[in-house]
Parts: C-alpha cells; structure tokens; sequence
C-alpha cells in the first residue's frame, strides 16, 4: 500500500506530458481505490470516491437544494452519477434512483456506496447519454468528464471510450404517473442529452429537472461562450418549463436574459438552474 502511493506521488508531475505515463498513473491510482473504505458522512450514510463529499463540504448549497426537491418527488433520475453522491442522498431517503453513469472508476465507487450501504431500488446504467447510440469518447475522469473535446482543457490523450444511447430509448415512457427529479451535470453535453430526451421533457407530470449548464467556464479553448446555451433553455421553454436559478435567490429566467448572457451582455451568478412546469408555479 505504502509502495503504491509513493508510486502515484512520483509519476503524478509527469501525467500531464507524457500520455503512456498517465495511463499507468491512472492505473496505479484504480487499484488503490479498491482499498478506500466507504467513510460515515454527515447524513449518515457512508460513502467512498470523494474526500469533500464525505465530508459534507462538497456543494452545501446544491446539497440542500437536492434534499428539499426529493421531498417533492417519488423517484431520482441521476443523469452523470459520478461516485454516487446525491443518489445516496436519495436512497438514504428512501427514495428510488435511476442512475447513469459510464466512466469505469466512478461506476466502481457507485456501486460500492450502494452495496456499503445495503440499499435497494438503485438502478444503474453503465452507458453516456445522448442524441443517439453508438460509442462515443469522453474525455477526463472524477467529476469533470465532458462528451465535449476540449473541455476545461483536457488533454485529447485523456479519452474513455464508452457506450452511449438515449433516455427516450432507456426509459420511454416508464416514469409517467410519477413525480421525478431529473438531476443532470454532464459537463456541457447538455443538448445532446436534452435532445434524446423528449419523452422525459413532456412526462406527466413533468419532472423537475436541475441542470448544471457552464456559460463561460470550461469551454474548450477558443470559444468564449457555451454555443448551446440558447439551445439548452430553449428546449426547456418550449416544453412548457419555466427555470429558475438553483441557488439562494432563486430568480426567474426568462428566454431573454439567456439571449443577453449569450451575447455577453449581462451573466448568470450560478451555473446550476431548476426547470420546472409552468402551470404547477403560484
């Protein structure tokens, strides 16, 4: 054990120049997640993969957020799972999860959280979704892996191939009658998820979607401004939604104020944001 961390702290400056070197890097670093114990988290349940998530230090306020809407919902739609995180928020409230998640390593801690915890009703789908099936490239690992080349400057060499397909084809129609919270951070692959998904976007009742859409941070280099960010609202709009931002105000957004962001007009104090149906808002 010993061997192996000294290992990953000499090789860890040379990960980011030589590829080969990274991947064995990355390899060393697999195995030693096979020995990690799952640690007691504030909300008692125990979780593995993530120091500050453990920690009750990751996302306090998204935390809280995601807790208030699963009171509202019978069932957690988890689009880009990573190691669990909110899934066990769901499940250690007793409520079903359907997730999705195609990176090896995150799946791995996924799956342990679950088992740590002796839970049932978590449905776990190894697969990226899109647009379309097929196999795609994603590119980084942990929390930022991005469908998008260039994404926060990963380095193309840092690739996953993985098996991708749609929610429409997924799950069609099978959450209609239920109240579901779509919980979606794919790292800008938003519309093409979105764009699978129109099935989920007119369920009855609709779900509460909430989204973590990046304006201007991570974009792959040479783009100032997410180019789908009018898309992304758009697609909400026209299925009869309204969004909010997910943070302590919670403002209305209107199509508007996404068409000055996107021209560079104005910007958004959050990237997180709530979409929910019109008719159900007092």
């Amino acid at each position: 054990m010993f061997l192996l961390k000294w290992l990953i702290m000499l090789v860890k400056p040379l990960v980011g120049r030589f590829p080969r070197i990274a991947a064995m890097y990355r390899g060393v670093r697999d195995q030693l997640d096979g020995m990690e114990e799952p640690q007691p988290t504030p909300w008692g349940f125990k979780l593995a993969g993530n120091a500050a998530m453990a920690q009750g230090i990751f996302e306090p306020i998204e935390t809280e957020l995601v807790r208030k809407l699963l009171n509202e919902v019978d069932v957690l739609v988890n689009v880009g799972a990573n190691v669990g995180y909110y899934c066990c928020h769901a499940l250690s409230m007793g409520k079903p999860v359907i997730a999705f998640e195609p990176m090896p390593r995150n799946l791995r801690f996924l799956c342990k959280n679950i088992t740590a915890n002796g839970w049932n009703g978590a449905e776990i789908f190894p697969i990226a979704l899109s647009n379309n099936v097929g196999i795609l490239e994603i590119y980084g690992g942990d929390t930022g892996a991005s469908l998008v080349k260039g994404w926060a400057g990963i380095p193309e060499s840092y690739k996953t191939i993985v098996p991708c397909s749609t929610m429409d084809l997924i799950l069609n129609k099978r959450l209609e009658g239920k109240r579901a919270l779509l919980l979606v951070d794919i790292e800008g692959a938003e519309r093409w998820m979105l764009e699978g998904a129109g099935k989920m976007l007119a369920n009855d009742p609709k779900p509460i979607w909430l989204v973590e859409i990046m304006t201007k941070d991570h974009q792959p280099e040479g783009i100032e401004i997410n180019p789908n960010l009018i898309s992304v609202f758009q697609l909400f709009f026209q299925n009869g939604y309204q969004a909010f931002s997910a943070d302590t105000n919670a403002q209305q957004i209107t199509l508007e104020e996404v068409y000055s962001v996107a021209n560079g007009i104005s910007s958004f104090k959050t990237h997180n944001f709530i979409f929910r149906e019109q008719e159900l808002l007092g």
